[in-house]
């Protein structure tokens, strides 16, 4: 039977047909439907990790117990769990053990472009790279046959066209495979050096032996046509951009991004006049080919930065041009209508503050008209960036940092440890709005649901600050502005650690209809406008509020100096 599916949906139904029986995951856009979809099948247990570090751990500990485990992120997730993954290349597995991993060529919603095939590399792990919603399915199964045939954890990479692509996929039965019994095995398990220098020497026979079996493997595969001279060598989301571009082309398609089939590319090579390899990103494969002995050329046609698309390789090649660009107005991200963090931004960009921002929606925060935000680096960096910057001038300087509740569970808890500990007075406002908001509201520790839908324990984001050894803690409403205000001039007049629990829950969780906001007797003074709010713009007589974005609030009633806007009355 086939069926429509996305990729990401296409990827758990594999886990679920090659009898996984574990996946932890952390949201993360290109990847978070994989998770989302394979909790929805029987007999499975899923789960939402407090970050990728974990969700690696949780999915290497029901290996090492016996089960087929995998563990899901995008890309700059993986380096958060860069840690286990280069360890456990060392141990090995029990079950089979697979992390899929998501590249956002583009950076369609990501803080940087990253190759995370060099990862695959540097930990000498094998990955396999599909380009399609079915061949996804079976690369899964595949790479659990590896897994468990070399001893090793599997990495599959996936990017943001090939994850958000739909494709029709056969389905097949679940595989039962047997609970691995567990033997106790220190020498295998037990990384202190005696035992990993031990184990680096498995490793590298393991890579040696992978080296060689991947270029049989039929994943690897040549497509000569005999009606052209040149050789491309792309995978992944390039080689349906060369099919289509080029359907004539002699192509070598990888389907193992490492180990790259070396002797299988070096025969391809005698085949064809010219090899030119097609790869978004870095020059991976090509300079892995150069250094084989392997004539080849690509990055001095194709970019280093961003995707690759159909109409980039016919350009290349001789064919049509790309059509002029149309002129569309350009529509910069905002924060939603109802967003509770506008508010918040609203009086930090007010008092003139240095805004150490982090991962989420609310790095929206630094567009106008907010224009809010100072810094923005990694997931959990607010806190330490706020702390440093505290210590560089003494304690003198006028900077918050400002963090979302699912991003301080994920790692911001130990920046605030630190702070405290090395009492550098910083104020920290975590924006509570019971969700992961921006990979599209996902449950965590502190919202009471796990990612089965079942009640779980509630993680008390104040009970926790305290326990870091916070003593000056509010709550307030964040959609009450002058509440916030008054907060923040407090906590930042501290000479401790200082923590704002900003806490509404996001607007885009309740869907019912709620009371619209109303204009009357506006003086057009535009501080309304200075909200950036979407459902607020302005006309001939002033403010118009458009009823159909509009939530009702009333945070623009709360700026209002002349009192022109209020919620309509009921009847």
């Amino acid at each position: 039977m086939k069926e429509l599916m996305l990729t990401n949906q296409a990827i758990a139904r594999g886990a679920y047909e090659a009898g996984v029986r574990v996946l932890s995951a952390y949201p993360g856009t290109p990847s978070t439907e994989i998770a989302e979809n394979f909790a929805k099948l029987d007999g499975v247990y899923a789960e939402w990790a407090p970050n990728e570090k974990v969700a690696v751990e949780v999915a290497i500990g029901a290996s090492v117990a016996g089960a087929r485990a995998m563990a899901c992120m995008k890309h700059v997730g993986l380096n958060v769990a860069a840690d286990p993954l280069f360890t456990v290349a060392y141990t090995g597995v029990g079950g089979g053990l697979v992390i899929v991993v998501a590249d956002d060529p583009g950076m369609h919603s990501s803080q940087n472009e990253q190759d995370s095939r060099y990862y695959a590399r540097s930990a000498h792990v094998p990955m396999l790279e599909p380009s399609d919603a079915n061949e996804a399915k079976e690369f899964v199964k595949i790479a659990y046959e590896l897994s468990e045939k070399f001893d090793t954890p599997v990495l599959i990479r996936e990017t943001t066209r090939v994850a958000h692509s739909h494709g029709f996929v056969d389905l097949q039965d679940r595989a039962e495979v047997e609970l691995k019994k567990y033997e106790k095995a220190p020498q295998k398990y037990v990384m202190m050096p005696a035992n990993a220098i031990k184990r680096h020497v498995v490793v590298e026979e393991r890579d040696n032996a992978l080296s060689a079996y991947v270029n049989d493997m039929a994943i690897n595969r040549e497509e000569l046509t005999d009606k052209n001279e040149v050789g491309i060598v792309c995978s992944g989301a390039v080689y349906q951009y060369v099919k289509e571009a080029l359907p004539n082309a002699n192509v070598f398609k990888i389907g193992t991004a490492y180990p790259l089939p070396m002797s299988a590319l070096k025969a391809f090579s005698t085949k064809v006049k010219e090899v030119i390899v097609i790869e978004e990103l870095e020059p991976y494969i090509e300079d892995a080919m150069k250094a084989a002995g392997i004539a080849c050329h690509g990055k001095d046609l194709f970019s280093l930065q961003g995707e690759i698309s159909v109409l980039k390789i016919m350009e290349k090649f001789g064919g049509a041009s790309a059509p002029e660009a149309e002129k569309v107005p350009a529509r910069p991200p905002v924060m939603c209508a109802g967003c509770p963090h506008r508010g918040v931004f609203y009086v930090l960009n007010k008092l003139k503050l240095t805004v150490n921002g982090d991962i989420g929606c609310y790095t929206l925060g630094a567009v106008p008209p907010l224009s809010a935000v100072d810094t923005c680096v990694c997931m959990g960096a607010s806190v330490g960036m706020a702390h440093g910057f505290k210590k560089a001038t003494d304690g003198a300087s006028n900077n918050v940092a400002v963090i979302g509740d699912s991003t301080f569970l994920h790692s911001g808890v130990t920046g605030l440890i630190n702070a405290v500990y090395n009492e550098s007075g910083i104020t920290l406002i975590i924006l509570d709005n019971s969700t992961t908001g921006m990979t599209g509201h996902q449950q965590h520790p502190a919202t009471g649901k796990n990612l089965m839908g079942a009640p779980a324990p509630v993680v008390l984001l104040d009970e926790l600050c305290k326990a870091c050894g916070v003593k000056d803690l509010q709550i307030v409403d964040a959609y009450d502005v002058k509440a916030v205000e008054k907060a923040v001039k407090a906590a930042t007049a501290s000479k401790e650690v200082s923590v704002i629990i900003a806490q509404r829950p996001c607007a885009l969780l309740d869907k019912s209809s709620k009371p619209k906001m109303q204009v009357q007797n506006c003086r057009n003074c535009g501080v309304c406008m200075r909200l950036g709010c979407p459902a607020i713009s302005v006309g001939e007589n002033g403010v118009k509020i458009d009823a159909s974005q509009c939530t009702g609030c009333e945070v623009c009633a709360n700026v209002c100096p002349f009192g022109a806007l209020s919620l309509v009355k009921e009847g």
